[in-house]
């Protein structure tokens, strides 16, 4: 996959862990989503770009990502910026399609809570005053990281992933709605809707 593509296109799972993988870099696509979300969701400003070295310390041993792990990291970041700050709500988690196994997508989805938790715990340990309800959300995350190990293959089991992972989508807006910095009009490009803030 050349950059050009990247760029064009919405980076998802699979591409990002493509990537991953080819450059030896030892991360869960899902793990890195979470993270970022983690970090944006407590008020991580969209100006500050030390991300970049956050994930270099927790994924590769501090040393900097390869160049085409690092550009999709950047695009990851844009990507989720654009989709939480979207009015129809396009924010999603980073998951395996629904044709990958229930046992994969169930690891995905607590790898990406452990990670939320991690990202949101970076960006709050120096302010860690939340609402009940955020405090409720890092509570049942947690929880959910840990129910991947039991899941079966059947009805019920997707039905339940559907559910906890749509749980984990909303929660994660609701502390953006709290907690998150949105950034200045002028790096979204959105001068033309007179207001101040974004929502």
């Amino acid at each position: 996959m050349t950059d050009h593509t990247l760029d064009e296109a919405k980076l998802d799972f699979a591409a990002l862990q493509a990537i991953l993988t080819s450059e030896s870099v030892e991360a869960h696509a899902s793990e890195l989503h979470g993270v970022l979300t983690g970090l944006v969701c407590a008020g991580f400003a969209f100006e500050d770009k030390s991300y970049l070295a956050m994930l270099n310390d927790l994924f590769n041993q501090g040393e900097s990502f390869p160049s085409p792990v690092k550009l999709a990291i950047q695009q990851l970041f844009h990507q989720l910026w654009a989709n939480i700050l979207d009015d129809a709500y396009s924010f999603s988690l980073l998951l395996p399609d629904d044709d990958d196994s229930i046992i994969e997508r169930g690891h995905a989805l607590g790898v990406w809570v452990q990670g939320f938790n991690l990202g949101f715990g970076l960006q709050q340990k120096d302010t860690p005053v939340v609402s009940a309800e955020v405090k409720e959300v890092l509570t049942d995350f947690g929880e959910i990281a840990n129910l991947s190990d039991e899941m079966e293959e059947d009805e019920d089991t997707e039905q339940a992933y559907f559910e906890i992972s749509e749980y984990v989508r909303i929660s994660a807006l609701l502390c953006f709605s709290e907690l998150a910095t949105p950034p200045e009009r002028k790096d979204q490009a959105n001068e033309q809707s007179g207001n101040n803030t974004i929502h």
